[in-house]
């Protein structure tokens, strides 16, 4: 199934007012368990960041952008994406809110991005898009300060983009890699020169629940007919209690495996050393 025909629909539905995109940002915030895992990862992170230069790269609705840009004005967020539409919609939103500390450009994160600038590296849904992840990842690694951290959720091998052994195939067509195995993500990110770094499961048993009725089930009735949008909130009301306790418990606990990954990685601190005089 693709997801962007529905994102598009979805979109032109809630661009239509300032408070229209504000509730979409919070729903996604809800629905969505990668968002509690990453949320959970940057409420850590900017307990000592008093201000901080940002990228979110593959900033797509913008609604991380948007969470960091509203938590701390002295926070300066880039946000690359490849959809010209999304990013015309994210920076005329951004102005309406009269949030003047995040901007929308266009950005392929296969070329060089910049050098020694960011504290902070955010990339959600993103990586299963990309073939070259070994160059985004040493994209990342240059555009980073010493001492700043990426953050990425991405699927895992383990059924991250709901792949079953009979047929091999994704539920998402628009991915090209069905996940990333352990070993492959710490492998990739030392050979990108990221020594330091933390590789945890997301999506465990209740993750699993939780997705297939806030998110699986949903998107496949969207995707036969339009119709269901009516429906949704109805269908929400029923469901989304179950969801909602399935993804605090995934959020706060430890998996052993699950299907999702959320990587935490560190650019090296190198020691200055003042010449002998």
């Amino acid at each position: 199934m693709n997801y962007d025909p529905i994102k598009k629909d979805l979109g032109a539905v809630f661009n239509q007012s300032t408070f229209l995109r504000k509730t979409f940002y919070k729903l996604l915030d809800l629905l969505l368990l990668r968002t509690w895992h990453v949320h959970r990862e940057l409420k850590a992170w900017m307990k000592n960041k008093s201000s901080a230069k940002i990228l979110d790269a593959g900033s797509g609705f913008g609604q991380y952008s948007f969470y960091l840009a509203k938590r701390n004005k002295q926070y300066s967020i880039d946000a690359l994406d490849v959809k010209e539409e999304q990013i015309a919609d994210c920076n005329l939103f951004f102005k309406k809110c009269g949030l003047v500390n995040a901007n929308f450009a266009f950005g392929d994160l296969t070329k060089s991005i910049a050098q020694n600038k960011y504290d902070l590296v955010l990339c959600v849904d993103v990586m299963e898009h990309i073939l070259e992840d070994v160059t985004v990842f040493k994209n990342f690694n240059q555009a980073m300060k010493p001492g700043a951290m990426l953050l990425i959720s991405t699927p895992s091998d383990q059924g991250g983009s709901d792949v079953h052994e009979e047929t091999g195939e994704s539920f998402i067509g628009e991915h090209v890699r069905d996940g990333y195995p352990y070993e492959e993500m710490a492998g990739k990110l030392k050979e990108a020169g990221f020594n330091k770094f933390e590789i945890l499961y997301s999506y465990g048993q209740p993750g699993k629940i939780a997705w297939k009725l806030s998110m699986k089930y949903p998107m496949l009735t969207l995707n036969k007919s339009k119709a269901f949008f009516a429906l949704m909130p109805f269908y929400y009301a029923l469901t989304y209690p179950f969801s909602y306790l399935l993804n605090w418990a995934d959020t706060y606990t430890r998996h052993s495996s699950g299907t999702g990954l959320i990587v935490k990685a560190w650019k090296d601190i190198v020691a200055v050393h003042e010449p002998v005089i």
